[in-house]
């Protein structure tokens, strides 16, 4: 018996079997009326609460995923909650045509707690790349210099910012590029982790350089110990915005606040989304100081959604949460054991361990089957996880599990390799 949450869960009734009427009903549902732009998992959450969804069929697995870090404090936080259902009470949407209580709150929180002057809020991750671009280009123009339509931005290969138009113009993934064409021009790939070749790409026309800290999709890739500190030295010397991609890896998916911060490296502009919202509500930031963001002007770029108080008032107090760096510690100190743990599957049907915090890749040896194909597996088992590239499990439970949780996953991890390897 697993106890979560003053919840008791006996271990043997998450282990599925076929999916039930009620499971085939909704997925059927749900494949002819939304577009096919994912391959979910066949499990339909019907409820979830603190680090367990339930299905329909009542079935309850232990989330593994976290909806890609948007989910950081736990399904249904209740203090999260609690401040949705005040803010619902009072007001939700007045546009940026109106100034907004909770906006200015939880801008100045917000830029506190990166230690910047402003914030430009968005609504999804990709929006807020999309705006740092655009504000990156704009403070090319006037403050840096650049001929207009001359500015590059440096990318790194294998990055994953979306799947807008712009960003996958800069992707490496052809599933994401092939047929969208024709593509943003304005944008140079260089290798993750080799500042040399950084060094080589940047001329007098470069504005930016936008980097994910650890790479998530590509595998949760972690650079070398002296890349971002090089990174951040070339810009500063070079003068270009260094931006950091921290829509998945910050707020306290690592260990520390933001990913940057295992290396001492500040950006000059931070991009936030996913956690920030609380897993109630899309908020997305763009963060810098007052001679970045302070390029943009009234009726040069917006979002009508983007700020709104409903938002604001969850960012507020999820900036309050991390405020307290609670969080951070249990990442920290819970991913010692996860890393722990999962690098004794290492000759196991597991070939390599990488990450930080509570945060990993596992790559899968094929020659037990793909990682989509242990995926399935383990949701059968009651734990949820998804592959990222054809070999590599990502690891990213909310950060509210406990110690017997990660412990009872990964031996599920290990009876599923087993299992695969016969």
């Amino acid at each position: 018996m697993l106890h979560t949450g003053g919840i008791s869960v006996s271990l043997l009734d998450t282990t599925t079997t076929s999916p039930g009427a009620l499971t085939a009903s909704a997925i059927a549902l749900d494949e002819r009326h939304t577009a096919h732009n994912y391959s979910p998992l066949p499990v339909v959450a019907a409820s979830a609460q603190g680090a367990w969804i339930t299905d329909v069929e009542g079935r309850r697995y232990l989330d593994c995923l976290s909806a890609y870090s948007a989910v950081n404090f736990g399904h249904r936080n209740p203090e999260i909650t609690a401040t949705a259902h005040a803010q619902l009470g009072r007001v939700t949407l007045v546009s940026r045509a109106f100034h907004a209580e909770a906006l200015g709150h939880f801008c100045a929180a917000l830029a506190a707690l990166c230690a910047k002057e402003m914030v430009l809020p968005m609504n999804s991750g990709a929006e807020a790349v999309e705006s740092a671009l655009k504000v990156a280009r704009k403070w090319g123009t006037d403050v840096k210099g650049v001929p207009a339509g001359q500015a590059n931005i440096i990318v790194a290969d294998n990055n994953f910012h979306g799947r807008t138009i712009s960003i996958v113009s800069f992707s490496s993934d052809q599933t994401a590029r092939r047929g969208f064409g024709p593509f943003t021009p304005g944008f140079r790939s260089v290798p993750f982790g080799d500042a040399d070749a950084l060094a080589e790409a940047i001329d007098e026309h470069t504005v930016a350089v936008l980097l994910e800290p650890i790479q998530g999709e590509a595998g949760v890739i972690v650079p070398p110990d002296d890349y971002l500190r090089a990174v951040r030295e070339l810009c500063g010397a070079r003068g270009v915005l260094m931006i950091a991609d921290e829509i998945q890896s910050g707020l306290a998916r690592t260990g520390r606040t933001f990913a940057c911060d295992h290396w001492n490296v500040v950006p000059d502009i931070y991009l936030l989304g996913k956690a920030l919202g609380g897993g109630v509500v899309p908020l997305s930031a763009v963060v810098a100081n007052r001679d970045v963001l302070g390029v943009l002007h009234p009726g040069e770029h917006g979002s009508t959604f983007g700020g709104n108080p409903f938002a604001a008032a969850i960012g507020s107090t999820v900036v309050s949460m991390l405020a307290r760096g609670e969080f951070q510690a249990r990442a920290a100190h819970l991913g010692t054991r996860l890393h722990r743990r999962l690098r004794t599957l290492i000759g196991h049907g597991v070939l390599a361990v990488r990450g930080k915090g509570l945060w990993a890749g596992v790559d899968i040896d094929p020659a037990l089957g793909s990682a989509k194909q242990l995926s399935l597996r383990l949701a059968e088992r009651g734990v949820l996880v998804k592959d990222t590239q054809e070999s590599t499990m990502r690891i990213a439970p909310p950060l509210v599990i406990t110690p017997a949780e990660i412990d009872w996953a990964v031996e599920r991890f290990a009876d599923t390799l087993a299992q695969m390897a016969h």
